[in-house]
């Protein structure tokens, strides 16, 4: 079977998967989807929609062909797409053996819990994929509006522009503009610290903040995110205003659809962390997130008052109501 010919395999069945599937599908490009739970798969099958998440999204029979058989898909298929829940991914990729010259794209913006790593890197480190085959898509772009065929806009970034050109071309069509870019890094940072960002947008709408203040912090949020990045990876040629950074950024702070805004919305309203959890039916990986770039930025010696102040509201119980007033009072200008 030749490039040209070989479906794109998706992992996961979430709403992002299932955004993915569609793009993919409705470019006339056949799909190989893995469900891990052998009875959605065959609903899926039969009645060619998910029941969980984007139920009026079709499934196209003829583009798309649904397995459960994890290696199956890895195997068959020269390009993957990751699109499950950070927390799950080491799970279910613990029993399988990635082929190494596959590309592989990760859709997850998160990290991997257990290593505190970023996917690309944990994907090089904990399966020896080499760094040059391996991309991320990035926003801003929700899935629910993809479902709805609004136009949407991705970013695709990898260290070689060839790699991102490639997952380009399964990805753009006439609902969906795709940019390229070769800054996996920063790309792949910013989009772990926009989910940390939009908890604290969350947490300011439960407080009763209104769009003045989210403004401002939005402004500020930009700022800290240059400053990590730049201290992590410097790149003169990264510019923190294009999409894939305050583009990104913007949307997941302000969507109604954003997840981690939702969760950050509960804990302004008084929620605990682990029952805003309990209560949510997808993950907030800005909650994963949280952890990793506060202690990446200590080390570094940075100072992030946002990051912090959502890193102590989430880990170390500090009251949501003080806590911003604080940054509200001292930090935000």
């Amino acid at each position: 079977m030749t490039e040209k010919q070989s479906p794109i395999g998706i992992v996961g069945s979430g709403s992002w998967a299932t955004a993915l599937m569609k793009m993919i599908s409705d470019r006339g490009r056949p799909v190989k989807w893995w469900i891990r739970n052998p009875e959605k798969a065959t609903y899926i099958q039969s009645h060619l929609h998910n029941p969980d998440y984007l139920s009026s999204v079709e499934v196209h029979p003829n583009w798309v062909s649904i397995s459960n058989d994890l290696q199956d898909v890895l195997n068959t298929c020269e390009t993957i797409i990751l699109a499950i829940p950070s927390a799950f991914l080491h799970q279910a990729l613990g029993s399988v053996k990635l082929p190494v010259k596959h590309t592989y794209v990760s859709a997850i913006k998160g990290i991997e819990p257990n290593t505190q790593l970023v996917m690309a890197k944990y994907l090089e480190l904990h399966h020896h994929i080499n760094a040059d085959n391996i991309a991320i898509i990035t926003g801003p772009c929700h899935a629910e509006e993809v479902a709805a065929e609004k136009l949407s806009y991705l970013t695709v970034a990898a260290n070689q522009l060839g790699v991102a050109e490639k997952v380009k071309q399964y990805l753009v069509g006439t609902y969906i503009q795709v940019k390229c870019s070769n800054d996996l890094m920063g790309a792949e940072y910013a989009a772990v610290m926009k989910n940390i960002y939009a908890i604290g947008a969350g947490i300011a709408h439960g407080l009763g903040y209104g769009d003045n203040f989210l403004a401002l912090y939005t402004s500020c949020a930009i700022r800290e995110m240059e400053s990590f990045l730049n201290a992590l990876d410097p790149n003169e040629l990264r510019d923190v205003n294009e999409a894939a950074y305050l583009g990104d950024l913007l949307v997941t702070c302000y969507s109604q659809f954003s997840r981690n805004r939702t969760f950050g919305n509960m804990l302004g309203k008084g929620y605990g962390v682990k029952a805003a959890q309990l209560e949510m039916n997808m993950v907030a990986e800005g909650y994963y997130a949280s952890k990793l770039v506060y202690e990446k930025s200590s080390q570094s010696g940075l100072t992030l008052p946002i990051a912090d102040a959502i890193y102590q509201i989430i880990y170390e119980n500090s009251n949501a109501k003080r806590t911003f007033r604080a940054l509200s009072e001292v930090s935000l200008h």
